[in-house]
């Protein structure tokens, strides 16, 4: 959820990285201990990022012991977050660190809390897997009568190993429970005798064999990828979220894994992967005309068993990782070669070399429809992310391709337009001041403050307005930080209607990124240490409100399945505060107030969006009760979570479908596009949204906002 702000970066920051490059890479802290320890690379790293928040974050916590304990406790979370591996006594063990852990972030003690905590990690994680295959080795009986409490927070640490097996005896009985009530209702409903005929017996077997090939999976990648160095890596990041939740670190591969989702392109081969139900990796299909393609030596099917960078020998074995760490070892920088150990479809291995080329995931710009509503036409325009590529001058911007999807709408003469921002994330602050231009004429958009208080207004200094007609921007709780500034822009003008959650995620703080160490080519900033992306300033909406914590309200709630989850901002207690400052002066339209207050009364009286409310609230409060695990019980409960379910998810979605139109410049990208996965994934969004219930309702707003009063300039 959290993106970089790569116009915004400061000239003290390349400063900084002009210090940090590797001739004087890492540096203690200066005035705090004249004469440090002895360090390794991992304590300069720790030292240099301890210092960089200190000096540049904008709300920075003392690194004292209070911090120290506060990292203490959140690294073991994050090693155990279910405390089904430390045991009691190692937790008390650790406690001699408790205070310890701001001293060797300053260097003014040797690093001991890690490698402390790593030895017990191995060791616990090798007794946990002995103890499943255990468990796991014996039926289970599912008529004893006994619970399982699955929220971590109503649970201490188990005392003894005894504790800690019975926990997990419990845990897996659920799994296995789990999936063998699925196996005896594909048995009932089955009409193959192979099925029908097994026994519960075997059944059981069944599943305890699938539980155990999928808990192997999981501890083997364990073993292969969580190494040493990448639990550095996250106590690294546990460290720099204990400041806030959006200050992070990033190893090296992790920066360039950022970087592609913030650019919506990236340079690889050009192959869609799946990981199989045996662990391994396959070939499921190719770009037409990437490298993988033009190689003519890759094939859909094939498995890839390691892989290996340019010119040096040693392969990466693969077995054990998932899709998400593969894809990480496969794309890489501008040209630079990959080697790929492929199994395959006669059984046969092949090394194959390719050159890695621009790859762009145009599934993830923005994209448009119309939707009719009665003799109505509604443009329909779904951004994902205020994605940028600063790196590429011809590179994708979301500002310039939801200006061209306005364009394509306007050709079709539609009367409104929607923006859905739901689930986007946020991205270049620079490109939401751009988009918020589109709409209207010049003026502020955002404020923007620094730690040492100084504001700025940023503002859209075109008087040219793409599109003046009737504007709804939906919303939801994972609408956050450049999706926030847009929708408060708008309602701030008063130049459309909010619609969504009861409020945005409330993420109002800006990042950029400080490069650590030497550049590793010269076509990016990736460094070879990584980067740490760093909350430097806070922003606020032109009415001197800030979205951190309280995010923006919508003006019309549809109640979502999401609304009692605790996913927001102000769940995280490392979160920034709320505060606000003085407002600007803007010109603002008349508005929609009847049309909002028609739609408010409407909604008390609306059955399904009432029936939506009381259901997730049902489903909200058996989330973290104890589970039974009797199965007769078991059952009962399943049988009521479902009927929630089956419910809400009846009434989210339409029975009679939205009349969607592919606008004319897109026809062949989803109907006749040669990558076949693109367009079954454009397909089927478009089955997603003809079946929307928010879609629905929100082009109904703007059908009534049509018929309304058109929007006019006051100045206030």
């Amino acid at each position: 959820m959290n993106k970089i702000v790569a116009f915004m970066i400061q000239k003290k920051g390349w400063v900084l990285f002009i210090v940090l490059a590797f001739a004087g890479a890492f540096f203690a802290f200066r005035g705090v201990n004249p004469n440090p320890v002895p360090t390794t690379q991992k304590q300069k790293l720790l030292a240099a990022i301890g210092q960089l928040l200190q000096e540049q974050h904008y709300n920075p916590k003392p690194i004292n012991d209070a911090f120290s304990k506060e990292v203490f406790n959140k690294f073991i979370e994050e090693l155990d977050g279910d405390k089904s591996l430390f045991l009691k006594g190692d937790i008390d063990a650790l406690k001699k660190y408790e205070t310890n852990i701001d001293d060797e972030i300053k260097a003014a003690s040797e690093l001991k809390f890690v490698p402390a905590i790593n030895a017990i990690y191995d060791k616990r994680t090798a007794e946990v897997i002995n103890i499943y295959k255990n468990i796991l080795s014996k039926p289970f009986d599912f008529k004893v009568d006994e619970t399982l409490v699955i929220d971590p927070e109503k649970l201490g640490y188990a005392n003894t190993d005894t504790q800690r097996k019975d926990r997990w005896r419990k845990r897996l009985k659920l799994l296995t429970l789990e999936r063998f009530t699925n196996l005896q209702e594909e048995r009932s409903k089955s009409k193959v005798d192979s099925i029908i005929n097994k026994t519960d017996t075997q059944l059981e077997t069944e599943a305890r064999t699938s539980v155990l090939r999928a808990l192997d999976r999981t501890y083997n990648r364990i073993k292969v990828k969580f190494t040493e160095d990448e639990r550095f890596n996250a106590y690294i990041n546990v460290i720099t979220n204990a400041m806030d939740p959006h200050s992070d670190y990033f190893a090296p591969v992790e920066k360039r894994a950022f970087d592609e989702q913030m650019s919506a392109s990236f340079y690889g081969i050009g192959a869609q992967l799946q990981e199989q139900q045996d662990g391994t990796i396959k070939i499921m299909s190719l770009v037409p005309g990437g490298p993988a393609f033009k190689s003519g030596e890759v094939s859909v099917g094939d498995i890839i068993v390691k892989v290996g960078q340019g010119g040096k020998d040693e392969m990466v074995d693969i077995a054990g990782y998932d899709v998400t760490d593969a894809v990480k070892l496969i794309r890489g920088s501008k040209g630079t070669e990959v080697k790929l150990l492929f199994k395959k479809a006669d059984g046969t291995y092949k090394t194959v070399s390719i050159l890695r080329e621009k790859i762009d995931t145009d599934e993830g710009y923005a994209r448009s429809v119309v939707i009719k509503n009665g003799d109505k036409k509604i443009g329909y325009i779904m951004l994902p992310d205020f994605y940028a590529n600063f790196e590429d001058s011809k590179g994708a911007r979301s500002s310039v391709d939801v200006a061209k999807e306005v364009e394509k709408l306007k050709e079709e003469k539609v009367d409104g337009i929607v923006i859905d921002l739901r689930n986007n994330g946020g991205g270049s602050l620079y490109e939401v001041v751009q988009m918020v231009g589109l709409f209207i004429k010049q003026g502020p958009v955002v404020q923007v403050r620094d730690r040492d208080g100084k504001n700025t207004v940023m503002d859209d200094r075109d008087q040219n307005v793409l599109y003046d007609g009737p504007l709804a921007v939906m919303v939801n709780e994972f609408s956050a930080s450049a999706s926030e500034i847009f929708a408060a822009a708008i309602q701030d003008y008063k130049r459309g209607i909010i619609v969504g959650s009861t409020s945005t995620y409330g993420k109002g703080t800006v990042q950029r990124t400080v490069p650590l160490g030497k550049r590793l080519d010269f076509f990016s900033d990736r460094t070879e240490f990584g980067s740490v992306k760093l909350t430097s300033q806070k922003f606020y909406r032109v009415n001197g409100g800030s979205t951190q914590l309280k995010g923006v309200e919508s003006d019309i709630v549809l109640p979502d399945i999401y609304e009692l989850s605790k996913y927001r901002e102000k769940e995280n207690k490392a979160a920034l505060p709320w505060d606000e400052i003085t407002k600007v002066p803007i010109q603002t339209y008349n508005g929609f107030s009847s049309v909002i207050d028609a739609e408010k009364q409407k909604l008390k009286f609306d059955t399904t969006f009432n029936l939506i409310k009381t259901s997730v609230e049902q489903s909200a409060k058996s989330k973290d009760a104890p589970i039974n695990l009797q199965i007769d019980k078991y059952k009962a409960a399943q049988k009521q979570l479902r009927a929630i379910s089956t419910q809400i998810n009846g009434l989210i979605k339409l029975k009679d479908s939205l009349n969607i139109s592919v606008l004319k410049p897109d026809y062949d990208k989803f109907y006749n596009n040669p990558y076949k996965t693109k367009q079954d994934a454009y397909q089927d969004w478009l089955k997603r949204i003809k079946t929307d219930l928010y879609i629905d309702e929100t082009v109904k707003i703007v059908s009534n906002m049509i018929a309304a009063q058109n929007p006019v300039v006051t100045t206030k």
